[in-house]
């Protein structure tokens, strides 16, 4: 931070960004002069408001910034996905037509790996004795096949309430095409425990297929009490400390949208820390030119990658939740509790700065998904941890400063970090304690590259046409390494990839995804019945964004559908118009169809017609002073670089190197080369032997693996 900083009081506007993640909580308040303030703090895992609170409280007093001054808050949190992780959420209920009790078990009648004897599917969430059938019928197309039973559906409200239920899924077959059975449900329930969370599978989902539907109805539920009184006690905090802005909440699908319709589809944000970061990075590939990116970001508990092409995320429209590796792969099916909605296609791993190293019984090293979080970290936090984590392996082998982190506000010890390693992994395994160090990095690398092939490869793409960006705490300690296991030639590190989820979570959009049900062959495009539709669809998001203060000029409307093969089970969303809305013409759509299907599967049938499955429209609403790179300036505490070279170990077996120590300001844009160490308050990059790397013209550095 410059001297005068404090002396600054800028007179416009402040939005704030803030990511809370499982060790560390980031954030940055961007102000209307481009310049940006960063506070990188420990979260509070038992009650993740209070380090928002007061890390925030402590960032506007070191920088001398005004509360009152600030318009929004844009906030991205790993509470959803947690509460379903450790289970934790409220005490759920579910009231479905007869003879769809057993749906949550059956799901898809598949495993997500053939041979493996070992695994066990995930216990639903909802128990069977709290999944209650009542009579009652809407057929496929829409009509009223048997009447709905009302006595029924509260007697069995009345169980559940009974029973100690804190939230309340309703689902009933076919009601994507008439909700009518599940609104009456609902005002039936509600009127008699009007303070009883209520989420149906028509106001959450409105697509046909009944798993899908149920499992994305009873998410929302589970998570709902959760997050209503997180976001009611996040709100309220805010307010104390002067801050009366708008809460805005990023969205799975990378987009934000408010706190209270967060509350009650909490589904939608299930993913919202990580697809702030991709968001962010698809914004600053675009402006420095690196147009195709895998975006890889590693943090304290899990390490996530995305893919990006031509400036462009890729979304899905489903993905399961799981522990190990959570992806929307369209091949690996079962392992997790399926969301059907709209995502950026993330797969995600256990392994992060914090992820726990371990020896199992027959002698294999492993590591993760178990993390030491925030509470009580890593060994060489000195905070109680003994379990040596993947962090403690980047301090004992050098990479990391062995005296302190984030900017001197985080000690470190380094003989901690030995002692941990040498004792539960050195010893049990016959090793140096240095060699046991890289051994738990490589580990951890080789479960880092499944994410990253996960979006590239096994999507039919080529990681090496890709560069690769590096944000998060601790992605800088290990890209080089994962682009030389993948082939990748260019690697990008952003300016604050530290806290970069939180910079790009001022990058979004509000968006407002909507989506109806439409069969008909791919030449129904063209007639009256889905023109209707797409009308109605257009009117839907264009009102939703007028009732935020778009304008025209301010906003756009994306047309989309979702196409398959007949007699297939899966769809590919392509588009049916740009931000311009002008239509694309129905072979444009068969094409591009086609194009993404021999891309996602290899090959295409040749003498299939497709046929549409749903209809979509994403309406978008671009914010005003929404952060622009290329044009910021940046004070952050001081700190970093406080040595002129340390001893680091780059490979196992081989004698340590003396290494300079550089910060990030020293890098300019002559080629450096390796080995060297760049420090920054909230970052640690590691050039090794034989890499090099520069700055570009916008505060990237650029690495040559």
């Amino acid at each position: 931070m410059t001297e005068d900083t404090a002396a600054r009081r800028p007179a416009g506007e402040i939005r704030i960004g803030v990511d809370i993640g499982g060790t560390f909580t980031d954030i940055v308040a961007a102000c209307d002069d481009g310049r940006l303030h960063v506070a990188k703090v420990s979260s509070t895992t038992h009650d993740p408001e209070r380090a928002v609170i007061d890390g925030l409280a402590g960032l506007l007093a070191r920088a001398g910034l005004d509360a009152a001054r600030v318009t929004e808050v844009v906030h991205g949190s790993t509470v959803a996905s947690n509460t379903i992780l450790q289970k934790v959420g409220a005490r759920t209920g579910l009231i479905t037509t007869r003879g769809f009790r057993d749906v949550l078990e059956i799901g898809r009648i598949r495993t997500p790996e053939m041979f493996d004897l070992s695994w066990s599917k995930p216990e639903p969430l909802v128990p069977r004795r709290l999944r209650l059938e009542v009579e009652g019928r809407i057929g496929a197309d829409g009509g009223v096949v048997r009447p709905l039973d009302e006595a029924g559906v509260i007697a069995a409200a009345e169980q559940l309430v009974a029973a100690g239920i804190e939230s309340l899924a309703i689902v009933f077959i076919n009601s994507y095409a008439n909700p009518a059975h599940e609104a009456t449900a609902e005002a039936l329930v509600r009127e008699r425990w009007p303070s009883l969370p209520v989420s149906t599978s028509w106001q959450v989902l409105p697509e046909m297929k009944e798993y899908e539907r149920t499992s994305t109805t009873v998410v929302n539920a589970y998570l709902q009490p959760i997050m209503r009184a997180y976001l009611d006690r996040l709100q309220s905090g805010l307010e104390d400390i002067g801050i009366r802005a708008p809460l805005l909440i990023i969205a799975s699908n990378g987009g934000v949208a408010s706190a209270r319709a967060t509350a009650e589809r909490p589904v939608f944000a299930v993913g919202s820390g990580p697809a702030a970061g991709v968001t962010g990075a698809a914004r600053l590939g675009v402006a420095s030119g690196h147009r195709d990116l895998i975006a890889f970001d590693m943090g304290g508990t899990t390490a996530k990658a995305a893919l990006i092409e031509d400036g462009q995320l890729t979304l899905t429209t489903e993905y399961e939740f799981r522990e190990g590796i959570s992806t929307s792969s369209r091949f690996i099916k079962a392992g997790g509790y399926m969301l059907k909605v709209p995502a950026i296609d993330i797969a995600e791993v256990g392994a992060g700065g914090g992820s726990i190293a371990h020896v199992d019984a027959g002698g294999l090293l492993h590591v993760g998904p178990t993390s030491a979080g925030a509470e009580p970290g890593p060994a060489c936090y000195g905070r109680g941890g003994e379990a040596p984590t993947v962090t403690d392996a980047s301090v004992a082998i050098g990479y990391l400063n062995p005296r302190h982190l984030a900017g001197g506000s985080l000690p470190i010890d380094r003989e901690r970090a030995l002692d941990a390693v040498a004792r539960l992994i050195g010893a049990p395994l016959g090793i140096e304690t240095i060699d046991a160090a890289h051994g738990i990095r490589a580990v951890a690398n080789a479960n880092m590259a499944r994410a990253l092939r996960a979006v590239s490869v096994e999507r039919g793409r080529d990681p090496r046409e890709f560069a690769l960006m590096l944000f998060g705490g601790s992605a800088a300690l290990h890209g080089v390494e994962l682009a030389r296991m993948l082939g990748i030639g260019t690697v990008v590190v952003p300016r604050l990839p530290g806290v970069f989820t939180a910079v790009g979570m001022l990058t979004s959009d509000v968006e407002h995804h909507l989506v109806r049900p439409f069969a008909g062959p791919l030449g129904a495009l063209d007639g009256a019945d889905s023109r209707a539709v797409l009308d109605d669809l257009l009117a839907q998001a264009r009102a939703a964004l007028g009732e935020e203060g778009f304008s025209p000029a301010d906003s756009a409307v994306r047309l989309q559908c979702d196409l398959r093969y007949r007699k297939q089970a899966l769809e590919l969303t392509v588009p049916l118009s740009g931000d311009d809305g002008v239509a694309h013409s129905t072979e444009q759509v068969r094409s591009a169809f086609e194009a993404a299907y021999s891309q996602t599967f290899g090959y295409r049938p040749d003498s299939e017609e497709p046929e549409i499955a749903n209809l979509r429209a994403i309406g978008i609403g671009r914010r005003p002073g929404r952060l622009r790179f290329g044009d910021t300036q940046v004070d952050t505490p001081p700190g970093a670089a406080s040595e002129a070279s340390r001893p680091v170990s780059f490979a196992r077996g081989a004698a340590p190197l003396d290494t300079p120590v550089h910060g990030r300001e020293a890098i300019g844009t002559a080629e450096m080369a390796g080995p060297l160490i760049v420090e920054s308050y909230e970052s640690t990059v590691v050039i090794p032997p034989g890499a090099s790397v520069r700055c570009d013209a916008i505060g990237n550095l650029i690495v040559t693996p």
